[in-house]
């Protein structure tokens, strides 16, 4: 799994952003939630990472179905149905004026708290929603020439300790994650299981998926390799693979598709290998197809 840096250049365009919290359109500094919201206060709640093409969100049903999966998981009522949740995303870039080159973040989290405290039935409101939309882009040298990996100690947790599948707010391990790659020269953490993508003789590999999060963009992949005779297999297989490969690559929402260089310095390829500016060609067509099939917003 990997978690960490994809960066963009600021753009001055985000600095007059309207943030949408509860139904309300605030300028960037002055959205704020409350300093009793079980977000701040425990990390109590679940997101989605959505991208905007052609003033339409890109799988927005299949973002929309892991978000109330993961929030009716957590017993967590969004307050919205999913009608009015798609009403409140377009309303926030149609108040921005944005159509192209956008990411939002969507949090849901439990909402207000009579005190500081883990118990949910000291939730003394409804759900806290906030939609934050930024013009921003992953930089084009990640796409071409590729990020380096490190492998961390931090592992990602069984579903019996934190179920990996939920999207949420506790967000703490990834973070760690993030912080000793940075401290080792890396671009991104690779968190055991390893949930990157390698090609070995022209197959593409990914692991089992049982500890990483049910990620779009990966099954996204998967299906482009079965619908386009790609040798696809979802399998455990160790660091020393994954060292030996002739390509790889990690996945989602803000940068698609990605080619790995290196990993634990060892050299994987130059930049973007076949099989990855193939995906990525593909991938780009399918945004397109999905975008079309979406009704008005």
């Amino acid at each position: 799994m990997t978690q960490g840096t994809h960066h963009s250049a600021d753009d001055p365009r985000n600095r007059d952003i309207r943030i949408y919290v509860n139904g309300e359109l605030h300028p960037r500094t002055q959205a704020v939630v409350s300093v009793f919201d079980s977000g701040f206060i425990l990390g109590d709640g679940v997101w989605e990472g959505l991208r905007v093409h052609h003033g339409r969100i890109a799988f927005l049903a299949a973002h929309l179905e892991r978000l109330y999966e993961a929030a009716k998981a957590i017993d967590l009522d969004i307050g919205l149905d999913r009608t009015a949740l798609t009403q409140a995303l377009y309303r926030t870039l149609a108040a921005n004026g944005m159509s192209e080159g956008v990411h939002m973040r969507l949090m849901v989290t439990r909402g207000i708290k009579s005190t500081p405290y883990q118990d949910p039935r000291t939730c003394i409101g409804p759900a806290t929603i906030v939609i934050i939309p930024e013009y921003k882009l992953p930089r084009p040298e990640l796409l071409a020439k590729g990020i380096r990996l490190f492998t961390v100690h931090v592992r990602r947790g069984a579903p019996d300790v934190q179920d990996p599948k939920l999207n949420s707010h506790s967000k703490l391990n990834c973070i760690t994650a993030c912080i000793q790659a940075t401290k080792a020269g890396a671009d991104e953490a690779l968190m055991l299981d390893p949930h990157v993508f390698v090609v070995r003789r022209g197959e593409v590999w990914t692991s089992s998926g049982d500890y990483c999060i049910a990620g779009i963009t990966r099954a996204n992949v998967l299906r482009l390799c079965r619908e386009n005779g790609i040798a696809a297999f979802e399998k455990n297989f160790s660091l020393t693979e994954a060292y030996s490969a002739q390509e790889a690559f990690v996945t989602g929402t803000y940068a698609g598709i990605a080619p790995v260089i290196e990993i634990d310095g060892r050299p994987i390829s130059t930049g973007r290998g076949p099989v990855v500016e193939r995906l990525q060609q593909l991938y780009l067509r399918l945004i397109e197809r999905d975008i079309a099939a979406q009704p008005p917003p």
